[in-house]
């Protein structure tokens, strides 16, 4: 039997006045979705234990079955898995996201997307500020820096501070001042170079600051064929879930064109999933962009996120398993919710549906928020849910 996560990032909402008090998943146009809750079972996942940031980092281990509370050291560690930067004992990784800040405001999360190539350009600017640390470029705003120290730091996601003063927020604990020196050293640099002196003139946000965030050490984490008894392979455009990938033995697969926002190559993520699944048991595909259009607070870019990875993600892949010849099996959820009205990740339980082979349906029959309290599963842990889809 043939196994697949099929996970839209920060799906899930609140209700919203906008709508009505509906929900982005109530409203959007998802047959699709629609037709693996009317053919599955469903329930309702927590997918952050409690004392844990409700990120994707936490939700994403969880979904795959590593409980945060083995298997969490932070964020930063798993993207530096994925970028191939080995880290030693004494290390710590740290996000390092550029960020536009203006008159003391988080005004952007992601530097206006900031695209990999102007970022590059500004990590090599800046490498000369950080002498004796490592300082790595990524995707668009997604960089990494590796310290020695900097651990003992309390650091914020940028994208919990949205619209807010910065000041509050800054790193704090006993080793908070170095990493304000580097944050505050890299303003003028960045300030001055001529990737954002361009932006501004195009109306674009700039990358006017670095912010620091994230950190960790390497986690220890067994195979995911060791805990599951599956050779799989992760499917992402985003580092985070790569390194997560690589930490658990997965086979990560690059899809070109493969950007974690709302202009994807969704095509290709089906056609590699449908590849990877001739030769593997396995397969998690994940896709971002419902959670970078709630981080920006677009309500109208996330009921079309969600609408684009029900047509070109989730139909195809159903269509394509169809044709396989080979008993399978799907779960699809978020890994998070992500409420338009908070611009940031919440421990709220998110929607899930398991459809397949020897699934008994449940009568639920929409992908969404309230439809999922109806599902046979109830609300479970999501540590439990790759063993419910595969027993």
């Amino acid at each position: 039997m043939k196994f697949v996560v099929i996970l839209g990032d920060g799906m899930a909402d609140l209700p919203l006045a906008a709508l009505q008090g509906r929900t982005p998943l109530q409203v959007a146009k998802k047959p699709n979705m629609d037709l693996v809750a009317g053919h599955g079972r469903s329930g309702l996942a927590l997918t952050v234990p409690d004392g844990f940031p409700p990120g994707s980092d936490v939700a994403n281990l969880s979904v795959m079955g590593y409980e945060p509370q083995k298997y969490y050291t932070g964020r930063a560690p798993l993207e530096a898995a994925a970028m191939d930067v080995p880290l030693e004992k004494e290390d710590t990784a740290f996000r390092c996201n550029f960020v536009t800040i203006d008159g003391g405001i988080m005004k952007d999360y992601s530097a206006g997307h900031i695209t990999s190539e102007e970022g590059r350009e500004l990590i090599e600017a800046l490498a000369p500020l950080m002498p004796g640390k490592r300082l790595y470029a990524g995707v668009s705003y997604r960089n990494l820096l590796v310290l020695k120290e900097g651990s003992r730091a309390v650091c914020t996601p940028p994208h919990d501070i949205s619209d807010q003063k910065v000041e509050a927020h800054l790193p704090r604990g006993q080793d908070a001042k170095l990493l304000i020196d580097l944050m505050e050293a890299a303003r003028p640099v960045l300030a001055a170079h001529p990737v954002n002196r361009k932006r501004l003139a195009e109306g674009k946000n700039p990358a006017n600051a670095i912010w620091l965030w994230g950190q960790g050490p390497a986690p220890a984490m067994p195979a995911f064929q060791e805990k599951h008894g599956l050779k799989g392979a992760m499917i992402s455009a985003v580092d985070l879930l790569k390194g997560i990938g690589k930490y658990a033995g997965l086979k990560v697969i690059e899809v070109p064109g493969a950007t974690g926002t709302i202009d994807t190559n969704y095509e290709g993520k089906v056609e590699a999933a449908m590849q990877a699944l001739r030769r593997l048991d396995f397969v998690y595909l994940h896709v971002e962009a419902p959670d970078e259009a709630s981080h920006e607070g677009d309500l109208e870019q996330k009921i079309r996120a969600i609408e684009l990875f029900d047509k070109r993600v989730v139909g195809p892949l159903l269509e394509g398993l169809e044709k396989g010849g080979k008993d399978w099996r799907v779960l699809l959820m978020p890994d998070h919710a992500t409420p338009i009205s908070i611009k940031t990740h919440s421990r709220d339980p998110v929607p899930f549906t398991i459809m397949g082979k020897g699934i008994m349906p449940d009568g639920v029959e929409r992908f969404d928020e309230e439809e999922a309290k109806r599902g046979g599963y109830g609300l479970v842990e999501a540590t439990k849910l790759v063993g419910m889809m595969t027993n």
